[in-house]
């Protein structure tokens, strides 16, 4: 495996600012979910299980303001509201998945080094 490139510090600092929002638990989550399609605010809600309609809210504005996703507000009644993945957050969707991966496939490798950790410390 060859050594990780070397970053100048302002490149570690806009990578800390990306990272921070697309890090988060749900942020990866509802990208994930967005990868799909078109959906609206509830089908998102039913898809990441666990997430409440406050934390939903704020991921979802989050991911807008960054420019990974679209709302669309359809002026009907009640009003239709959808959101879909940018360009950049379909670009976004390769490396989320890539870490999912490696998440499920390294899982059981954490939990040990975990408990070794943990008996360790005891």
């Amino acid at each position: 495996m060859k050594p990780p490139e070397r970053h100048l510090p302002g490149q570690c600092q806009v990578a800390n600012d990306v990272i921070s929002l697309v890090g988060d638990k749900w942020s990866v989550l509802v990208v994930s979910t967005l990868g799909s399609g078109t959906l609206r605010f509830s089908e998102i809600k039913r898809a990441v299980e666990g997430i409440s309609q406050k934390m939903l809210t704020t991921t979802l504005r989050g991911l807008e303001r960054d420019g990974y996703l679209t709302r669309t507000v359809y002026p009907t009644v009640p009003p239709r509201v959808e959101y879909k993945l940018t360009p950049l957050g379909i670009e976004l969707l390769g490396p989320v998945s890539a870490l999912g991966n490696w998440a499920i496939a390294n899982h059981a490798r954490v939990l040990a080094a975990r408990r070794a950790y943990d008996e360790r410390a005891e």
